[in-house]
């Protein structure tokens, strides 16, 4: 629908994650980061099809560690790294919507395999805990695909140094309802 609206409208197509225009716009929450944040030793990003991993890696161009967080059910960089290419994973669970395309992009797999410097996945409740946490303590809604990154290290899958500054990116906009325990 998109492509023949593109067509018709001659407006410029723009692939979600697998674009180099992409990239770099995504490349901008690195630059923020970075102008805003002294002394970052680690940034974790949830990852989907990578556009926004690529992009805040390339980035940092191996200046800082990034790691990449991942549900359990849609392994997509887990996958490609272990291949050694991209390859089709399995796309299921709560953040199916957000990050579980087929498969990484092409453009940003070379990115990951210089910049992305490990790769972890969570299970779906502790997505749903992360979630849970962010609104009972600072009132932020996300969603399950924003909030992938910051479950992964508050369910210790990624367990930071003792004097290790982390960052953890919260993106997304797919929540259009919450069911919170309160």
């Amino acid at each position: 629908m998109s492509d023949a609206w593109a067509v018709e409208s001659g407006a410029m197509p723009v692939h979600a994650f697998d674009q180099v225009e992409t990239l770099l716009g995504a490349g901008t929450v690195g630059y923020e980061l970075d102008a805003q944040v002294d002394a970052i030793d680690t940034v974790m990003v949830s990852v989907g099809g990578g556009g926004l991993i690529g992009g805040t890696a390339a980035w940092f161009g191996g200046a800082t560690r990034v790691v990449g967080v991942e549900p359990e059910g849609a392994p997509t960089l887990t996958m490609a790294l272990e291949a050694g290419r991209p390859v089709d994973a399995p796309t299921e669970g709560v953040a199916a919507d957000s990050l579980a395309p087929r498969r990484v992009g092409e453009l940003m797999f070379a990115i990951a395999q210089r910049h992305v410097d490990a790769v972890v996945t969570v299970p779906d409740d502790a997505i749903r805990r992360a979630q849970q946490r962010l609104w009972d303590e600072l009132r932020i809604v996300a969603e399950p695909g924003g909030v992938a990154a910051f479950a992964g290290l508050i369910d210790g899958r990624y367990v930071p140094s003792g004097a290790e500054h982390v960052a953890v990116v919260l993106s997304g906009a797919n929540t259009v309802a919450v069911d919170f325990d309160r």
